[in-house]
């Protein structure tokens, strides 16, 4: 890890206003220092802005610097959310890790984390040796040729199902972007992972009332049980009236550059019987545009078969 200076601004306008890189629980930052993919020359210490709260009633909204164990365990979150959090990572980085930065964290892919490697996130211009080379956990949806990278946050897949937004300080007095819409494909710029702008700092995060998300799950499958990233995982909540889905909602991740929202999935669903049968047909959808590269081809029976069992989960719920 190379030296670098640190310091601890008061206030948010003191953040915006001084040159540096935000840590908070510092999970991923540091990780990455350590490997030299970042090289900070100076760190802004945020844990003390007052950017924490959770509050539930119309809605759900969350201060940036929450950590993911509290937020998991809080009676008001649905429980999309709650799960997805509690299978992200250990006891002890859930409790340093905030909502803020889980968002906004870096893939996982290996090439990107070694920087004896060429990579178009880290270095553009200098190729993707995933496109032919170790590829299993990459990404079969939103890919291009420059960056088939998954992206890693869990909890991003079930808030982006959920219609979550965050909320965005800046110099120009702040904005509210749709986390959807947040989060960038590579095209051909992986480098631009997303829309925050130079100067903005993510403050809070807003999740519409969505009262039949009560009946909700994150299912994530993995090559062992525990702290590992997911090989694909699915977000979803049913609206079941009378046997039949009134509303879905379904997202998924490990298999796409992006958190994955599914919405030919969840119009399929609206009118069904909720039986296997009905689950099974709307999965058929998911893989719709998917490119399988020479060692990730079994993510695409996955993809739908995870789809599958979250469903199931809903409607014996």
């Amino acid at each position: 890890m190379r030296p670098f200076e640190l310091t601890a601004p008061a206030t948010v306008e003191d953040a915006l206003a001084a040159p540096g890189t935000f840590l908070a629980g510092g999970t991923t930052l540091v990780d990455l220092m350590k490997l030299d993919v970042l090289t900070p020359g100076h760190l802004l210490d945020i844990n003390e802005l007052p950017l924490r709260g959770i509050e539930t009633g119309d809605g759900l909204r969350i201060g940036a610097l929450e950590r993911m164990s509290d937020i998991a365990a809080h009676p008001g979150v649905y429980p999309m959310i709650s799960r997805a959090l509690l299978l992200s990572a250990s006891q002890q980085l859930r409790n340093m890790a905030s909502i803020g930065g889980n968002l906004m964290q870096r893939t996982r892919c290996g090439y990107f984390r070694d920087v004896a490697m060429p990579c178009n996130r880290r270095n553009p211009g200098s190729g993707c040796p995933a496109v032919t080379g170790a590829n299993r956990m990459h990404a079969v949806l939103g890919t291009s040729d420059s960056c088939v990278a998954t992206h890693a946050s869990d909890v991003a897949v079930a808030l982006v199902a959920l219609d979550a937004e965050i909320r965005l300080a800046g110099a120009d007095g702040g904005r509210t972007v749709k986390l959807a819409d947040f989060y960038r494909p590579p095209g051909d710029s992986p480098e631009v992972e997303h829309d925050l702008r130079p100067g903005e700092l993510i403050t809070e995060l807003r999740v519409p009332r969505l009262d039949w998300a009560a009946r909700s799950t994150y299912v994530k499958v993995r090559d062992r049980q525990s702290y590992e990233f997911a090989l694909c995982s699915a977000a979803a909540a049913l609206d079941i009236r009378d046997g039949h889905i009134a509303d879905a909602r379904v997202a998924v991740g490990g298999v796409a550059t992006v958190p994955w929202r599914l919405p030919a999935v969840e119009e399929a669903l609206r009118g069904a019987p909720a039986r296997l049968a009905s689950f099974e047909a709307a999965a058929a959808l998911a893989a719709d545009g998917a490119r399988p590269l020479s060692g990730n081809g079994f993510k695409v029976p996955l993809l739908k078969r995870t789809i599958v069992r979250a469903l199931l989960e809903l409607e014996r719920a």
